[in-house]
Parts: structure tokens; sequence; C-alpha cells
């Protein structure tokens, strides 16, 4: 009997329990003996038991966490992205020029100006495959902004990468022509569609090429071939590591260099005629340091409006035509 009756100093009755309060693995009988040790975990982690080396249980593994997310591709430099040309009248002149164009991308059911660009194309032996938008939309992405892609208008060429030449090409192609040599330098532009409408505008003014440099400096991109309209294929360029020993160059061959500055003097004021070389600098700082000291003179253009100054494009632009204006009347 496990509960033994008795009466306490108030003579009420109590029952008082007799039996065994040990757990049922403690009690003889059981097979196991009183006393034995538990199995214990150590610091590291794993069971045992005193005398016995075979752990209790397995320890339980967490999951891995998982891998963390692979960061995103790096957006490629421009002269590693595959050059591109593309809109009609960048292809057209590409074309017609004779440029070393590897296949021509063109949209399906191509309409009149498309068709002749592809007569041209054919005509010159160079592969030409109709594809969707969609594709042609892909190619041209990179060179587009905010997420959208670049307006090819229906047709984009794989070139071999744009051509470019030294410094003494240009002057060379003015001894050619016999012609006082015409250049324009660019100090730092960065913005493609800059450089294509300087380009572009360089060639309508009849300059013999463009210096721009390696560092700093946008490189003639498919973007800057769009913006060109086609200029690029006719304009000699040439891409130098230093843009001060250029200029030091030019002023060996006997040019007038120009800087475009809003300090300077008046362009309406300054002798632009003969040899001469036309320095654009950066639309944000202007023409750096050095190149401001190689520079013979600074040229600026009137203002008269609440904005003081002009797109780097449109002011290379207004400054060319000023030459020519002043080698019309001089003459």
């Amino acid at each position: 009997m496990a509960y033994k009756k008795y009466s306490d100093e108030g003579g009420q009755s109590r029952q008082r329990y007799t039996g065994d309060r040990r757990p049922a693995d403690r009690r003889e009988g059981n097979g196991r003996t009183f006393g034995q040790q538990k199995p214990r975990a150590d610091k590291g982690g794993k069971s045992y038991t005193y005398g016995d080396d075979k752990p209790r249980r397995e320890r339980v593994t967490r999951p891995a966490k998982p891998a963390p997310a692979p960061a995103p591709a790096e957006v490629k430099d421009p002269d590693e992205l595959p050059f591109l040309i593309f809109g009609r009248n960048a292809v057209k002149e590409a074309v017609k020029a004779g440029r070393s164009i590897d296949k021509i991308l063109v949209q399906t059911e191509p309409d009149g100006s498309l068709k002749e660009i592809v007569a041209l194309a054919k005509d010159a032996r160079i592969i030409v495959h109709e594809v969707n938008r969609k594709k042609l939309d892909e190619a041209c992405l990179p060179f587009g902004h905010g997420g959208k892609t670049a307006n090819h208008q229906g047709i984009v060429a794989y070139t071999a990468g744009v051509e470019y030449c030294d410094v003494s090409d240009i002057l060379a192609l003015a001894a050619k022509k016999g012609e006082k040599p015409f250049v324009v330098v660019l100090d730092g532009v960065e913005d493609p569609h800059n450089l294509g409408s300087i380009i572009r505008s360089a060639d309508c003014a009849g300059a013999h090429g463009v210096i721009l440099g390696k560092h700093r400096s946008a490189p003639v991109t498919a973007a800057a071939v769009k913006a060109s309209a086609g200029a690029s294929e006719h304009m000699l360029i040439a891409r130098v590591v230093n843009i001060s020993a250029a200029l030091e160059e030019l002023k060996a061959a006997g040019l007038w260099i120009a800087g475009a500055d809003m300090a300077g003097e008046s362009m309406y004021k300054q002798d632009m005629t003969g040899a001469f070389a036309l320095v654009i600098g950066n639309e944000g700082e202007g023409l750096s340091r050095l190149v401001r000291e190689r520079c013979d003179y600074l040229v600026s253009i009137p203002m008269s409006g609440h904005v003081d100054s002009l797109n780097a494009g449109v002011a290379a632009g207004i400054l060319l035509f000023e030459k020519r204006r002043q080698e019309s009347v001089k003459q």
C-alpha cells in the first residue's frame, strides 16, 4: 500500500505517501542502475553518456542559408558595346561612303526610303536581313535613355567600328585640298549627342577634321553617329591621349588656337580667318586649365537673353559659321 493513514495534532485524519517517488527509469528492475547518469550534451552540442561513447541522439542540423543573390551586371563601357549605326540618314551615308559594314537589319516590309537604302546595300554586296521591330528595339536598347530604346527608324547596321585617324592625317587632307587647315578640338565633351551635333556642324562648315581626347570625352558611339546624321562617315576624327600635346602639334603647323569661353572677346571682334582651330570645352566645366593656357586667345558669343550659356553643340555651330562668315567677308 502506498498511502498510510495517521492523525495530526488537531485530531484530523491524514494520509502519507509511502511509495517510491523516484522516476520509473531510476527504480530497480527496469534495466537501469540507480544513480546512473543521464545522457547530456557537451559545449560542442554532441550528446554523450558517462562511461559510454555512444550518443543518445543525432544532432539536428539547421538548413543552410540561401546563397545571396548575384550582383547586377555592370553597365558596359561604351567602347565595349557592339558598334551600331542606326537611323535612315546615318545608315544611308555609311553605305554611300563605302564604310565596312558586316550586316544590316531592316524592319519587315520596308517602306520607300528604307527600300532605297536596301537597294544601295545590295549593290554594295552588304548582307541585309528583314527582322521584326522587337529585334531592332533590343539591339538599340543600350543606346536609349530612361529604359527606352533608341530611335532606330526601322534600320540598324553592324559595322567594324569607327576608324580614328591621326592629327597628321587631318593636316594632310587640308594640304591635299590646297586649303588652310580648319580643325575642331573637343576638350572633355561627354554627351554623345553633343559630339554628334558638333561633327555635323563641322562637316557643314567645311572643317577638315575633329580631334577628341581618349579620357573624359565621349567616344564616337552609335548615338553620336545618329546625332551627326551621317556626317561622321565623311569627317576625319582623331582620338588622342593628350589634348594639350595635340594643340602644340597644331601650333607647329601654323594654326591659331581659339578657345570658346564666356570670358573671351566677342567673336565679332576676334579674327578667326586663316589656319584655325576652335576648342570646345566640357558641358559643365568648360575648358580645362592646361588647355586654356595653350590657346592663343579666347572667343565668346554675345548674349542678350535671360540665359547666359548655350549648349556645347549649339555654341560650336555658331562659332564655326562665324569663321565662315569672316572668311567670306575677307574675300
